[in-house]
């Protein structure tokens, strides 16, 4: 038994010991790894990213001003019946609708008229009737004048001649104002039957602009009823080579549009396809969804080979802003620092150096990029510039193409240069070098690394 305990403490012993040795190696052949990138020069573009949609130009809605039945649709400039995509003239005639009750008003204020302008030849008549008896009375009464009352004409006579002659002259007004009533009632007669015209025209449906039936949304045997707002039955883009996209931009980023800004933009209907525009229109009618603000930017489009549809859906990219031949590092370089053990010890107090600072022109910001050397890192003061959400453009007195920017940290083998795993039990190379500093030893951290602050960072 005490020999057995022995072995087992012996073999236990050997074990711890060779555990300690193989971490001991292990952690002199670790040194901290930086994921660096190689600051290059090159071009960059920053853009803002929004959706939105295709639009027509000006569409036209198409409505019923009458009520009735839909009875038949007219033909397109190719002479097949009008349905979705057909290509109208003005005044093409769309649709129709049954106009048998709109003849008949017609014909009933075709009549009505008549009926006043024979009214109005009989009153006039009239009149010239009236003026004759006023004529005679007006005689009879300035004979009666002259005699006066008296042995050869009584009181009475003369009463009478009077009296004719005043009646005389209150039938002929009467006789003038009822032509003027009879002329009055062929007028509303005529805009009754204009009315009852108009109502039979509205009967056939015609096409106002040149254009493109984008929707059709009523059917032969369908009862169209026309109340206050005409009924919309056709919907017709009048130019379909003339396009707009209307694209929501968050109000962070309006302010970087401008009118005749560059756009390009793809559609899913045509993938692979970029398609460009201009802003032509910075509307101001702000939306608010769940407390987010958007505005809508109108990019006029040339669509001469009508390849874009009403509708689509549009990815769009404004161009804010291009450089060429600039020094350009990775957002996430801007992000990361390092821990004091791993800064060069000529740069020591350099972690103090501010990351944020505003800099002299407004779209600029003074921020550090570290640059591995070794085992260490030191760091350059930079002016940051442009992003395109992943890339930002910086310059820096002594940052140069080629120098390793540090954007995070790992562990590495010291000969391979990469992680793996040592085996305690095999065949290890003698330690060289020095040893790593206390607390550099180990899994690395990764920095956090995101898309630095920018108006150009796309969404």
């Amino acid at each position: 038994m005490r020999r057995t305990g022995v072995v087992a403490i012996v073999v236990l012993a050997g074990l711890a010991a060779g555990a300690g040795v193989w971490s001991f190696w292990s952690r002199g052949n670790k040194a901290p790894a930086f994921r660096s990138t190689p600051v290059k020069r090159g071009d960059l573009v920053a853009t803002i990213t929004a959706t939105g949609v295709i639009e027509p130009v000006a569409v036209v809605q198409i409505g019923a001003q009458v009520a009735g039945i839909i009875i038949s649709f007219g033909k397109d400039k190719h002479g097949d019946e009008i349905r979705w995509g057909s290509e109208v003239d003005k005044d093409t005639v769309l649709a129709k609708i049954d106009d048998s009750l709109y003849v008949a008003a017609v014909k009933t204020a075709e009549g009505q008229l008549k009926q006043a302008e024979a009214a109005v030849v009989a009153n006039k008549a009239n009149v010239l009737q009236q003026k004759a008896n006023l004529l005679l009375a007006t005689q009879n009464w300035e004979r009666a004048q002259k005699l006066g009352p008296s042995d050869a004409l009584a009181q009475s006579a003369y009463d009478q001649y009077r009296d004719t002659y005043e009646v005389a002259k209150a039938n002929l007004a009467s006789a003038e104002a009822t032509v003027e009533e009879a002329i009055a009632t062929v007028a509303q007669d005529k805009a009754a039957l204009v009315t009852a015209q108009l109502n039979l025209n509205y009967c056939t449906i015609r096409s106002p602009v040149k254009g493109v039936i984008i929707d059709r949304r009523v059917n032969i045997g369908q009862t169209v009823v026309s109340s206050v707002s005409a009924p919309s039955l056709f919907l017709i883009a009048n130019d379909v080579r003339r396009i707009q996209a209307w694209i929501n931009v968050y109000e962070t980023d309006v302010g970087n549009i401008t009118k005749g800004q560059p756009v390009t933009f793809a559609v899913d209907a045509f993938p692979g396809r970029v398609f460009h525009g201009v802003v032509g229109q910075v509307r101001l009618n702000a939306t608010m969804t769940q407390n987010v603000v958007t505005y809508t930017i109108a990019v006029d489009i040339d669509n001469s080979d009508g390849k874009l549809l009403p509708y689509l859906t549009a990815n769009a990219q404004f161009e804010i802003g291009r450089r060429k031949g600039v020094l350009l590092v990775p957002n996430a370089a801007l992000n990361w620092s390092p821990r004091p053990g791993e800064i060069a010890r000529d740069a020591e107090g350099a972690d103090g150096l501010s990351r944020r600072g505003r800099g002299p022109e407004g779209g600029e910001k003074r921020t550090v990029v570290w640059i591995e050397e070794g085992r260490f890192v030191r760091p350059i003061p930079v002016t940051a510039g442009l992003t395109d959400g992943a890339f930002t453009e910086v310059e820096g007195r002594g940052l140069t193409e080629g120098l390793r920017a540090v954007a995070g940290e790992g562990v590495r083998e010291a000969d391979a240069g990469q992680t793996a795993e040592r085996n305690p039990f095999a065949p290890q190379m003698p330690f060289r070098g020095n040893r790593p500093a206390q607390g550099q030893g180990g899994q690395g951290r990764e920095s956090q690394a995101r898309p630095a602050a920018s108006a150009g960072a796309g969404r």
